[in-house]
Order: C-alpha cells, then structure tokens, then sequence
C-alpha cells in the first residue's frame, strides 16, 4: 500500500521541520495532498523558499521562519501539533568535518529541542531523520540495526547521538520516537547545486550542460539509493506504528546496492551522452558500501518500498531533465 492510502484522523496537524529543503517539502506536499494540515518550520539556511511557495495558495499550510537551536521557536511550532516529522539538519559528510561545533549544535541540540517541545506540547509520534552514516566503519553487509561501527564523522556522531535521545525519550517520558536512517536519498527538488551536493543531482546537471562529473575514489564504492517517495511513506507509516515499535531506529532504503560506476553509466545513457567522468581522491568520512536490510521496518513499520532503483533514476531524470 501506497503512502496515499494511509489515514490520519481529520484536521490531523504535522509539523515539518526543514520543511524547505529537499526530504521535508516534499513530504509537506504529501500531506497537504492527503487533505491534512501542515505547518513548516524552518530557518531558510539551506532549505529554498521557493520549495515551499508552492504551498502559499494551499489554506491547509502555513509556515513558520524560526532555527531549532532556539527552543522558544520549538515550542511554538509544536503548539496544537499530532505529528512531528524532524527533518532540519545539515547534511554533508565533508562539511561536518570543517564545522563539527556547528553540526553538534545544529543537529544534536537542535534535535533535542525538538524532542523535548514535543514532549511538553503532548505530541502523539516524533518522527526524526537519522542516516546510513551511523553503521560507520563496520563492514558487514547488509546493514542491520544492531550492527553498528566506529563513526566516520561529526555528521554521522550527530545522528548516531540523535538515535540514543529519541531511545532516551521513549524509556524515560513516553515520547513515542521513530528514526529514520535514510540511505542516500534522491528525487524530486534536490538541490544539484554546490560543492556538497548529492551525487546523483550533480551528475545530472553536469551530464545536461555537457561537462565530466568528478566521481571520488574508484567508483566501486556502493549505496543503497532510495528514491524520496519511499520516503514519504516511511515517515508517514511511522507516526501510524505503534508505541512498541517506538524508542528505535529503522534502516530506510530500498534494499538494493548500486556502484558509483553503474549508476554513471545508467545516467549517461538515460541522457543519450558519452562523456567520460573525472576520477579525484576518496572522500574522508565516507562509507566504502552500502546496503540497507529493510526487513526490521518491514516488520515494525509495515515499510514497503514501492520504487526500486530502475523506476525511481528514470523520474529523477524525467524531473531534472524539466527543471534543469
């Protein structure tokens, strides 16, 4: 079943957070879709106001300006709030490891001001955005809740530390808490611009302007690429679950494995070009493999992811081959 589908009860309020970037407007698009009513919380640092003026004509949303290291703002934004969807951060392996004071306050406090204004404002589920990041160092494949290493970065620190509180807040206050660590996702209004984009969007917008892409390392590095709308219904189904599948983290991807180098190939020849990628050094932080186990979110969240690689590339190029 589709995230379409699923029911909430009428006039149900989500908060988004980081409603304006990439993941969190496109789950404000859904549920304002749904019929139910969004409110977007979000400082706009690297989120787009443009993501969200698509909203401004819809009178189930409204949106609210303010930084969650401010917890006067958290608790404002979770006023009258149902459902939590937590996803301000900033991303970035290579970027936490110049800033790692800010990504500890961005994403660590700044999540933990969330947590507890939920707590305080009564919230039924608090649903938060963890990473593939935290598996570290370990090498099995494919990953499992449980089998966690040695994080590579303050980025990954972060989430890892993020999963630990929203265990804390179940065991100790009741908060029910769902982590979502998400594996390299892709679609819809990611952002292809800048020196700490996403690979899949800055290959697209290389490979449309006719420039070679840097691929870092050798290329047979490998992820667990999840297209967005798997997503969505995964942070939906979350706030569904039930409070014994709370406290806990959830491996969300699509349970397949693709290399840099074939997913090279496959954008190349989606867009009927031949050009020859840049090979530059290994990224630092970065994991070597990537594979999700989905079978725990299968089970705990009724997680049923409905694109695979194949049909969620082809919308993704569909998309930025328009918007590009």
């Amino acid at each position: 079943m589709g995230y379409q589908e699923l029911k909430f009860e009428k006039d149900s309020l989500f908060l988004v957070t980081g409603g304006a970037g990439f993941i969190g407007s496109n789950l404000c698009e859904a549920i304002l879709g749904m019929g139910y009513r969004v409110r977007c919380l979000d400082d706009l640092s690297t989120g787009s106001q443009a993501n969200v003026d698509l909203f401004l004509d819809d009178p189930g949303y409204t949106f609210l300006k303010g930084d969650i290291k401010d917890f006067d703002t958290c608790m404002k934004a979770c006023e009258g709030v149902d459902y939590v969807l937590n996803q301000a951060a900033w991303g970035s392996v290579p970027r936490s490891i110049e800033m790692p004071v800010f990504y500890a306050q961005n994403n660590i406090i700044g999540t933990l001001n969330m947590m507890e204004a939920a707590r305080q404002c009564h919230v039924k589920k608090f649903v938060y955005a963890s990473s593939s990041s935290v598996y570290g160092d370990h090498p099995g494949l494919p990953k499992r809740e449980g089998t966690e290493g040695k994080v590579l970065s303050p980025y990954a620190l972060t989430k890892r530390t993020d999963e630990e509180f929203g265990r804390l807040y179940k065991e100790l206050y009741g908060l029910d808490t769902y982590g979502m660590r998400y594996f390299n996702v892709y679609g819809r209004r990611q952002n292809p611009e800048g020196m700490y984009a996403a690979v899949i969007p800055k290959f697209l917008r290389l490979l449309l302007k006719g420039e070679a892409p840097t691929i870092n390392g050798d290329g047979r590095q490998s992820r667990d690429f999840t297209y967005i709308d798997n997503v969505i219904e995964a942070n939906l189904k979350a706030c569904l679950a039930s409070g014994e599948a709370a406290g806990q983290a959830y491996n969300i991807g699509s349970g397949g494995r693709i290399f840099l180098l074939d997913l090279y190939t496959t954008l190349c020849d989606a867009l009927g070009v031949k050009i020859d990628p840049v090979f530059g050094p290994p990224r630092k932080g970065d994991i070597r493999d990537s594979n999700a186990d989905i079978s725990k979110a299968r089970a705990l969240l009724g997680y049923d992811p409905e694109y695979d690689f194949a049909k969620g590339i082809r919308l993704a190029i569909d998309w930025y081959r328009e918007n590009l």
